[in-house]
């Protein structure tokens, strides 16, 4: 019988409307038809500001805002995106929050919820090319950044699997596994039989610390070993075990963990 064991997180330090054109909740509701002359100038000085010095030179209210905008076509999307930034804590924390976490903002819809999921989908695909079918071990902030961007925001722990040939290219990267807030279950077994069947010779491990703490737990250093044991005993090179958290990461290798 298979036994799975956790990853869990270690201690931590001591220390509306209804319809869619309507999506968001205002004080008063705008005329129809045309936009006011002050909602219409005050979006066409955010485009032109993003236009000549990008992301940064926006508040993250501001680009969310822009995002906002397609969804929302006749209202004054301002109070919106600062309610969101005020419950998910920042821009990534508003794309990376789940649909129905999404929902219950007063003021989100189904158009509000597709545009912010649209934005977070073309990340994750902007971020996974800058990484796949290259050499991960040259190219690793690319790599912290994509995973980061994939996991650094999620409410359940998830565990991956990076898998690479023998010039240490990535030729895929997997979810294995979906917990709770504070621990997955992961087969050593399955991993490796896994790296089998795809013809890998090296991993990397992944998984979030939905707390934003990367600190490893006793589960998370016992689960690497044997993952580790597994695939040394097949020449499979495990390169690394990177715990994930809100704004940064721990590497195994770099914490003589490996």
């Amino acid at each position: 019988m298979k036994r799975a064991s956790a990853f869990a997180e270690g201690p931590l330090p001591l220390f509306a409307r209804s319809s869619d054109d309507l999506d968001e909740a205002v004080p008063s509701p705008l005329p129809e038809g045309k936009l006011p002359s002050y909602i219409r100038d005050h979006r066409s000085r955010l485009r032109q500001r993003f236009r000549e010095g990008g992301a940064d030179a926006l508040p993250d209210y501001e680009l969310l805002e822009l995002v906002l905008f397609r969804a929302i076509a006749r209202q004054d999307v301002k109070p919106l995106a600062r309610k969101l930034l005020e419950v998910f804590g920042d821009f990534n924390g508003v794309l990376s929050a789940s649909t129905a976490r999404l929902a219950d903002v007063k003021g989100v819809g189904d158009a509000v919820v597709t545009e912010i999921k649209l934005v977070e989908a073309a990340a994750h695909r902007l971020a996974r090319a800058r990484v796949i079918n290259r050499p991960v071990l040259s190219s690793w902030d690319a790599l912290l950044t994509y995973c980061q961007t994939a996991l650094a925001h999620q409410d359940i722990e998830h565990f991956r699997v990076l898998f690479l040939d023998r010039k240490n290219i990535l030729i895929a990267d997997e979810p294995q596994a979906r917990g709770t807030v504070d621990h997955v279950p992961v087969y050593p077994r399955e991993v490796v039989k896994r790296a089998l069947e795809l013809n890998a010779s090296a991993l990397i491990l992944v998984h979030n610390h939905p707390s934003g703490d990367p600190t490893p737990s006793t589960e998370d250093i016992n689960m690497t070993e044997q993952i580790n044991r597994a695939a040394s005993a097949l020449d499979i090179v495990l390169h690394d075990h990177l715990v994930i958290g809100k704004s940064t990461q721990l590497s195994f290798r770099a914490e003589g963990l490996i």
